[in-house]
């Protein structure tokens, strides 16, 4: 099954960063957030990805093709510009189309952009700037049981600042950055069959809107409820909090089932 990764956005509230490189190619422990993401999607053993570039796409496509170089130790002699790689184990199976959407295509409209390299058959979606610990298989076999054409990793965001419990005036419990009790996001992490490209109509169309809202209407859409770890990578704040949990070990996006 294919992983369509949505890359070609901006990014303009990680602007600091996002001026020189797209926002899937901001680093967390020194690895594009688009590496973590398909890491986790290869750890399930989905090795074939479209992504589908946009803004600043030469970042992308020079990391991928260099990516064996950047792994690797090297000997180079510089005399005859002759390169010998020595392998260091770390190697990824992965199969990788890299194709240009557009610099103003929306997340419809690029979708739309990659249906000749999905093909006919279901395939995965979804957004290069945010991690989770959703188990893929099982999200697979919930889309396969219940037989619809799109299924979406339905989350709790995580609620921005820490929660107070009070006794009158006196603070009995503070809890740091808990998710929230009420309320479903879209967190991405989609199964999809190509019945989707039904519904969207150009570049213009924005995935989240006409067709998500279609198959709704339609109740051709499905919600695979993830209760553990998703964050996206929409500010600084978000970034620096995805950090933090690399440096320290924490991540639960990084914990991979053996395969």
């Amino acid at each position: 099954m294919k992983v369509v990764i949505l890359a070609g956005g901006l990014g303009s509230r990680l602007s600091e960063e996002t001026d020189v490189k797209p926002k899937p190619m901001v680093e967390i422990g020194g690895k594009p957030i688009l590496w973590h993401i398909m890491q986790h999607y290869s750890s399930y053993g989905y090795n074939e990805f479209v992504l589908a570039l946009g803004y600043k796409s030469e970042v992308i496509k020079r990391y991928i093709l260099e990516y064996t170089q950047l792994i690797d130790n090297l000997t180079i002699k510089l005399r005859t510009g002759d390169v010998m790689r020595h392998g260091t184990g770390d190697k990824c199976n992965w199969t990788v189309d890299l194709v240009d959407t557009g610099q103003h295509t929306q997340t419809g409209g690029r979708l739309r952009r990659l249906r000749e390299y999905i093909g006919n058959s279901a395939f995965m979606m979804t957004y290069g700037d945010g991690v989770s610990d959703v188990n893929l298989k099982d999200l697979v076999a919930f889309h396969r049981k219940n037989g619809k054409i799109a299924t979406l990793t339905a989350v709790r965001p995580p609620a921005r600042f820490g929660n107070m419990h009070f006794e009158d005036e006196l603070i009995t419990k503070f809890t740091e950055k808990p998710q929230t009790e009420s309320g479903w996001i879209n967190g991405g992490f989609f199964v999809l069959e190509p019945k989707i490209f039904d519904f969207i109509s150009g570049d213009d169309t924005w995935f989240e809107r006409e067709p998500l809202e279609t198959c709704a209407a339609q109740r051709q859409l499905v919600a695979y409820k993830h209760e553990k770890f998703w964050q996206c990578m929409d500010t600084v704040r978000d970034r620096r909090l995805l950090e933090e949990l690399w440096a320290t070990g924490k991540a639960p996006w990084a914990v991979h089932p053996a395969m």
